[in-house]
Order: C-alpha cells, then structure tokens, then sequence
C-alpha cells in the first residue's frame, strides 16, 4: 500500500481500511490481545476460512496487524495488532458505544408501540 493508492477524503480511507463489517470485529478481538487463527475464527462465529484468509491477508499489507510464523510441527501462526491497528481503538469504542445507545433507542421505541 502507497500513498497514491489511497483516497483523498480521510473518512474514505478510514473505510478502505476497515470497511468490511468482517476487519472491525477482528480488530475488536485483536485490541484484547494475540490471537491464532483458530481463535479469531471462532470469536467471529460465522466468518468462512476463506473470508478470514482474505481479510487478515489485506489487514496485514495495510499495516494493521503483523503475522507471526512460528517454525514447528504443527505450524503455530499468530495474529497481533500493529501500533497502526491499535490507534483503531477510539473508533472501535465509539462504533460500539453508538451500538449500545441504538439498541436502547429502539427497545425504548418498541415500548411505546
């Protein structure tokens, strides 16, 4: 990743980098700590192999995660935040903060119905 690849708009890029619904909660599990592959996976519930692969794939070429291989049988791969991907956590407290108060809106409106 390059300067020219990204968007001018600062808000843009911030969703280029974690746009997908999928790179949020990842980020969400890694702001606890180190996590394998295994872990992440079922943290996340539903999230395919496949989508996981491609998304800490991207995460790691953007910077916001580091892969750790470790060289023994059976292999042991390892998934920690950067500082980059730490600096996420204001917005990740916000995204869930908003969540929050928006499902207390809505039970709030279900009352009144």
């Amino acid at each position: 990743m390059n300067s020219k690849d990204l968007p001018k708009c600062p808000v843009e890029t911030t969703l280029k980098m974690t746009g997908c619904k999928w790179k949020v909660l990842i980020i969400k599990e890694l702001l606890n700590g180190t996590m394998r592959f295994c872990e992440i996976k079922k943290a996340l519930g539903s999230i395919t192999q496949k989508v996981l692969t491609s998304n800490l794939r991207e995460m790691e070429e953007a910077g916001l995660i580091i892969r750790k291989v470790y060289e023994q049988t059976p292999p042991k791969v390892e998934y920690s935040l950067t500082d980059v991907g730490y600096s996420l956590r204001p917005v990740i407290e916000v995204l869930r903060s908003w969540g929050k108060d928006y499902k207390k809106y809505i039970k709030l409106l279900e009352k009144m119905n």
